[in-house]
């Protein structure tokens, strides 16, 4: 058995650790981080803990908390655990982190498109981007883990065996990408108000959206060179999901069953990501509350350009259940202990 604290624990994401973790095996939750209730019980700020959390939420007090448990989870706004971190906090505890703190190695980049200055810049070398598909090796020796963006997740997993195979020209990647109001966070925000979304769709963060760095720079190491790509984020009235289409050149001619090869070959082994049957596409309501991406593709072939489509629960796939994912790694734990929910349907 582990124990685990969690620093953000009220937010959306932080909940859906806590949801997951309660039906984690090897796992004992020590600590309800948060800024915003302390001293209430959790159960209070979420009903449906009624009766399966007694504990009262605490503090975000990393240093105390780094001497209680084995691993920390910091479900925070970014810049959060970068003004905090020390050699002495990682030489104790292994942290998760749900930010974008460490996923961006050029920290130009990052202090570019977040708008904030990076206060530990020295760790960022060491913390590894924690998309177990792609990095598990790299994964299991960690003290620090980058978890993925949602809109990254879906969209890497999608794109990436084709990358990475050189059957599409990297630079011609175009992402229209689609995401419950969930994706925003908890926090009060006059734009994701119920009559601001309800019976509407809209894009947003077009040409700015700070998930594009984190995007090219995945898909970059897959065909090593720096790429750049278009990215549109959309808002749609739901609660959770995501949707990605991207759109590509190829650049070899390929058959749709050369292309299913590829995709078998890098996926075959991967739980949590399935490759659908031919011409089915993807759908957010199959994937609802479970770790599972579902990716496919289809060839236009008077285009000569391919689709690449992937569905994904942005809370859970997309932050907390890839985070448990790369805590199971980290500790020897089966992967997928703790993260077997079937999808919920309707």
């Amino acid at each position: 058995m582990i124990n685990v604290g969690i620093i953000g624990s009220t937010g959306y994401a932080g909940q859906e650790l806590v949801r997951l973790l309660l039906g984690h095996k090897e796992v004992t939750i020590q600590w309800y981080g948060s800024q915003s209730y302390i001293d209430k019980k959790y159960y209070e700020v979420y009903g449906n803990m009624f009766q399966l959390v007694e504990d009262i939420c605490q503090s975000d007090n990393i240093a105390e908390l780094t001497n209680n448990v084995d691993v920390i989870f910091t479900a925070t706004p970014q810049g959060y655990l970068a003004g905090l971190l020390t050699e002495d906090i990682l030489s104790k505890v292994k942290i998760i982190d749900l930010s974008a703190d460490y996923r961006i190695k050029d920290v130009k980049t990052y202090e570019e498109w977040y708008q904030i200055e990076h206060k530990s810049k020295s760790f960022i070398g060491e913390a590894v981007y924690g998309l177990p598909e792609i990095n598990r090796e790299k994964i299991k020796n960690a003290r620090l883990i980058a978890n993925p963006g949602c809109y990254p997740t879906c969209s890497t997993l999608s794109i990436y065996p084709l990358v990475k195979e050189g059957v599409i020209d990297a630079n011609s990647i175009i992402i229209d990408a689609k995401s419950g109001t969930s994706g925003a966070g908890r926090g009060a925000k006059i734009n994701n108000l119920y009559c601001e979304v309800n019976e509407s769709i809209k894009a947003y963060g077009v040409t700015t959206h700070r998930h594009t760095p984190e995007i090219e720079e995945q898909l970059g190491y897959a065909c090593g060179s720096n790429i750049s790509i278009i990215f549109t984020p959309h808002l749609v009235p739901m609660n959770r999901g995501i949707l990605i289409t991207a759109y590509a050149n190829m650049i070899k001619q390929m058959s749709e069953d050369d292309i299913k090869e590829i995709y078998d070959s890098y996926y075959k082994e991967e739980y949590f990501v399935r490759v659908l049957n031919s011409h089915v596409c993807p759908e957010t309501r199959w994937v609802k509350g479970s770790n599972y991406v579902d990716v496919n593709y289809t060839i236009d072939k008077r285009t000569n350009r391919i689709i690449m489509m992937g569905a994904m629960d942005n809370l859970v796939k997309g932050a907390a259940g890839q985070a448990v994912q790369n805590m199971n790694i980290m500790f020897g734990f089966k992967e997928s202990e703790g993260l077997l929910q079937v999808p919920m349907f309707p």
